[in-house]
């Protein structure tokens, strides 16, 4: 099942949606049908320039999402909220479940409309998907932006060259992102809740960006977004084994400097700090939803002196891996 699509002044994604999967739209909303799955894509229009679409549905189907380069610049910014829940049938399954978080890892992505970029969402998955389309123009004004800015708002509001930036999905903005596809649209404020929670996201978001670097930006194009991402993938496939910067570099076909000046950029952090940040997360999934010990979970990932890694994991989340086990693990 695939959806190729092309944003231009004027286009509806539920409308085209709708055409596309012989699916009618009402109330600029639609229903997903039996055959295809459960669930629903919504549009909503908090202001003239600023646009949330809402899906949240259970597909039959592996889906992908295409979005194509359109044929002239657009002033317009993507930004992509996309959360995806742990199958049912993994829930049981530590394996499977911490390989389906690695391969399905929920993120955040903003680009610029012109880079075409492509979702995945495999079948049996409960998806929640959300996607901002705003004008520099109002997002300037919604972030009150003075002129003294400088790294990644600089390039979004005023670059005349194509961006792309990753964030993680942290745990705040996955819960407003389900409130907000949960909305209930019968209610007489509906339109006001979805403002609020849409401005939400934004605010959410640009606090993280605002704590990245002030370095100069350099322009991207989808080869080496891809190519990123298959660093990430690989980083990410073993924990237990630290990057090789030389390996990573020539599996992507480009120099180190490259690799490491753009893989900062997009992900926000160094080769080895993002993989000590992941390394740690993955720590918490260990201890937390598969239930291995301290030990089990510090030789999973490479870890021969259990000193060092809960000094490492106390250095991140401030509480030793014994004492985090020892607690009802809901404060990570």
């Amino acid at each position: 099942m695939t959806f190729e699509f092309i944003v231009e002044p004027g286009f509806d994604f539920v409308k085209s949606f709708g055409e596309r999967f012989n699916i009618p739209v009402f109330n600029n909303g639609l229903k997903i049908p039996a055959n295809l799955g459960v669930g629903h894509i919504k549009m909503v229009e908090v202001e003239p320039g600023f646009k949330l679409v809402l899906h949240h549905y259970t597909l039959k189907e592996d889906f992908h999402l295409k979005r194509k380069s359109p044929p002239a610049d657009s002033e317009l910014i993507s930004i992509v909220f996309n959360s995806t829940e742990i199958p049912v049938a993994f829930t049981h399954d530590r394996e499977s479940a911490l390989q389906f978080l690695k391969t399905n890892g929920s993120s955040i992505q903003i680009a610029a409309t012109a880079l075409a970029t492509e979702t995945f969402f495999p079948a049996n998955v409960e998806v929640y998907f959300g996607v901002i389309g705003v004008s520099r123009q109002v997002l300037s004004s919604l972030l009150r932006a003075g002129s003294k800015i400088n790294g990644p708002l600089e390039t979004i509001l005023h670059g005349d060259s194509q961006f792309f930036y990753h964030e993680k999905m942290n745990p705040e903005v996955a819960r407003v992102l389900k409130q907000v596809s949960e909305i209930n649209q019968q209610d007489q404020l509906s339109d006001l809740l979805y403002s609020i929670k849409a401005n939400e996201l934004i605010y959410l978001l640009f606090d993280r960006l605002l704590g990245r670097t002030a370095e100069k930006q350099s322009p991207v194009n989808k080869s080496d977004i891809d190519k990123l991402y298959v660093i990430r993938t690989a980083i990410l496939a073993d924990m237990s084994q630290p990057p090789q910067l030389s390996a990573l570099a020539k599996m992507a076909g480009m120099s180190e400097t490259k690799m490491k000046q753009l893989f900062k950029q997009i992900f926000g952090d160094t080769v080895y700090n993002y993989y000590q940040n992941e390394r740690m997360q993955e720590a918490v999934f260990l201890l937390k939803h598969a239930r291995y010990s301290v030990s089990e979970t510090g030789y999973r990932l490479g870890f021969s002196n259990l000193s060092h890694f809960s000094r490492l994991f106390e250095k991140h989340y401030g509480i030793t891996p014994k004492k985090y086990t020892l607690s009802d693990r809901t404060i990570l």
